[in-house]
């Protein structure tokens, strides 16, 4: 069983760990309609269309 020869900082083991709290970029798609992207599931922004229909009225 491995056993460490020196204890490891509060500030070294935190920092460490923390490298896993990264957040990814998030997922997009593109709308059916006019092709821009958009995040899924959610109503497009440049046409406001969203599952076959009119779901915003974007100026």
């Amino acid at each position: 069983m491995a056993v460490p020869k020196k204890k490891m900082s509060k500030s070294k083991s935190r920092s460490r760990k923390a490298s896993a709290w990264r957040v990814g970029a998030s997922a997009r798609s593109a709308c059916d309609r006019c092709g821009s992207t958009k995040r899924p599931h959610r109503a497009c922004g440049n046409c406001g269309w969203y599952a076959g229909r009119q779901a915003i009225e974007v100026d």
